[in-house]
């Protein structure tokens, strides 16, 4: 009944294509130094983005994406003193229990955790890990680490004791954040993206569950539209889960931005012990949007949950206790209400009379939250310890802290640690992508429907190849490269794209320079190794599945010839939908063509095996026999 009702307040309810045209950075490269000697980085970017407060409050560690790097920041006088290096791009810190140890996730295709002795800032050793590791969660009895291997779609479960990981957990999809009770026994993952198919009618993200004695896994899925999964964590009283997100409106034509018609920011809830999922709540207001929630974390005594919103620069501090009662006071749904018997009054009472309506209720926490504006662009990770926020401002290089003592006019400190960073136009334009002070009541940045600059795995109805014919979001990776953009090739390169986007999407209108600055970040991104490698190699599937792509019999190679795996051409592939208009469509890349499901321009198959197979695309299935087949798709999943 919740997803029936999901959007009601909305009368029209179209399928769509929210087809967005910016993204998230490549972090820089740096060497790795010696412990304990202060790092020094060639390059000018430090970019904090997860942070962590020592058990007694007397340090403040943060990792430093684009630095290679983790700082130590003591309290008493806000400076940095130390620096440790890292082997690959950090991503993720979590403290022992007693303290004495710091685990740093190192994401990479062969992810490793770096287990640091946090008296010496020394590297003791190294613990492998899956792709694209991050996020690292301890069990209270600090004998067990968890890892969120993103592009593995798994969980390692390392005994620290041993040092070595011994088992992987499937998870659903991008594992991006874990949280853990404080009893040890469930651990909530959130999922970055659905793994639905996208011309469905609900496609939504998937908290995973993981019994931490058996195993086993309970999925929760999110409420329709909800997609970019990102922070997660438990409430101090152990009794509920929170986990913020974008609520994509996909099913509406986008004509407009208004009251979230688009797109909305919210925290979704799930009870802890049940495992069931209780309630969304939006964090936008009616007539301006929080963009980009990405981490969430509750005070020790579970009376407030702390928000980061990287795309608007600002922090939400929400009254848990008085959002809880007000959720579960409400009655479920009408038919709950009219049983009751209870006249509901909405003036005196809630702006929603049942729990269905609060997804759409951008009123829900007028006087229950609070938001607290920024110095610094684009927080991230947050930390805290008693009346003290720590967060880390991923592109000014800086640390804030926000004194919650003094609520409702909290006192916020910026925490440079670095030098001011001088901005390459690429950086600029990095910053321009992510950044929903761009548009139109703030609403959305680019990076809300093209998260890392990839897809958010939604269909959208774009007006600008006509109303009612959804299509799948595509990555910017190469977009730029490959004209002509848009899968039905209405705009004749990406950078008409760009500019397309901001005074149609964005509903802006902006300086030259800034499109220009996002044509130069959208030119410098680069692929990420594809999972099916095997030590940056094809398997011997894969080898065989060359041949077979290579080979002018099959053809596939004549539509997607290297390097860029497309001819830029459109073709009629037979995959004209009801909606559709058209034949013909832009024959798409096959870089890191891994990541980017759902398949064809209506996401209509979600396997690489769907699409060659069931789809018999390129007349595929009906060329091959099922060794094949399977060889074929290790191929195109390893490229």
């Amino acid at each position: 009944m919740r997803d029936t009702l999901l959007f009601r307040t909305h009368q029209l309810c179209l399928p769509i294509l929210f087809f967005y045209l910016f993204l998230f950075a490549s972090a820089a490269q740096a060497q790795l130094v010696a412990p304990e000697r202060t790092y020094v980085s060639e390059f000018q970017y430090r970019g904090p983005c997860e942070v962590a407060v020592s058990n007694d409050g007397e340090f403040v560690y943060f990792v430093e994406q684009d630095a290679n790097a983790v700082s130590l920041l003591c309290t008493v006088d806000n400076k940095v003193k130390s620096t440790i290096g890292m082997p690959a791009t950090p991503t993720g810190i979590c403290i022992s229990p007693d303290g004495s140890k710091l685990y740093i996730t190192c994401a990479a295709p062969e992810g490793v955790v770096c287990v640091v002795e946090s008296a010496s800032g020394e590297i003791t050793s190294t613990i492998p890990v899956g792709h694209s590791a991050r996020r690292p969660c301890i069990h209270p009895n600090g004998e067990t680490l968890y890892v969120c291997n993103r592009f593995d779609n798994d969980i390692s479960v390392v005994d620290l004791k041993a040092g070595k990981e011994v088992r992987r957990v499937p998870a659903a999809r991008e594992p991006f954040d874990s949280a853990i009770t404080p009893d040890g026994k469930t651990l909530f993952v959130s999922n970055h993206l659905p793994k639905d198919s996208s011309d469905s009618y609900d496609v939504a993200a998937i908290v995973s569950c993981i019994d931490t004695m058996t195993f086993d896994t309970t999925e929760v899925r999110m409420l329709n539209g909800v997609t970019d999964l990102a922070g997660i964590c438990i409430s101090g009283d152990g009794k509920f889960v929170y986990t913020v997100s974008l609520l994509a409106r996909y099913q509406m034509p986008t004509t407009q931005l208004e009251r979230g018609w688009m797109n909305t920011n919210a925290l979704s809830i799930l009870n802890a012990n049940t495992k069931e999922f209780v309630n969304t709540v939006l964090l936008d207001d009616i007539d301006l949007g929080a963009a980009n929630a990405t981490d969430v974390i509750s005070s020790s005594d579970g009376t407030q949950i702390y928000v980061s919103h990287s795309g608007t620069h600002e922090i939400s501090v929400i009254d848990a206790g008085g959002m809880m009662e007000k959720i579960l006071s409400l009655p479920p749904d009408q038919d709950a209400l009219q049983a009751s018997g209870t006249n509901h009054d909405i003036n005196t009472s809630y702006s929603s009379s049942t729990g269905e309506e609060v997804p759409n209720d951008l009123a829900f926490l007028v006087g229950l939250r609070q938001r607290v504006k920024l110095e610094g662009n684009g927080p991230r990770g947050l930390a805290v310890f008693e009346d003290l926020l720590y967060v880390a401002e991923y592109f000014t290089d800086t640390i804030a802290c926000i004194d919650l003592g003094d609520i409702p006019r909290p006192r916020v400190e910026q925490i440079p640690i670095g030098p001011t960073p001088q901005l390459t136009i690429e950086r600029q334009g990095e910053i321009y992508f992510h950044d929903a002070g761009l548009c139109f009541q703030h609403w959305q940045s680019c990076a809300s429907c093209h998260p890392d600059a990839r897809v958010d795995a939604l269909n959208w109805d774009l007006m600008n190849d006509g109303m009612g014919n959804p299509k799948n979001v595509k990555s910017m990776l190469l977009a730029l490269h490959t004209p002509p953009a848009m899968i039905s090739g209405i705009r004749a390169d990406g950078e008409t794209a760009v500019r397309a986007g901001i005074r149609h999407i964005q509903f802006a209108v902006r300086p030259e320079e800034d499109s220009q600055a996002i044509d130069a970040y959208i030119y410098a991104l680069e692929p990420v190794s594809s999972p099916c490698l095997i030590d940056g190699r094809l398997s011997e599937a894969a080898e065989r599945g060359r041949l077979l792509f290579e080979n002018d019999d099959i053809g596939c190679s004549r539509c997607h010839p290297a390097p860029l795996y497309t001819d830029m051409e459109m073709h009629d592939v037979s995959s004209r939908g009801q909606y559709d208009r058209r034949d013909t469509f832009d024959t798409p890349t096959l870089v890191e063509v891994w990541r980017t499901y759902p398949y064809l321009h209506d996401g209509r198959y979600v396997t690489m095996e769907e699409l060659l197979g069931e789809g018999n695309h390129g007349n595929a299935a009906a060329k091959l026999n099922e060794e094949g087949l399977a060889d074929l798709t290790e191929y195109v999943l390893s490229l």
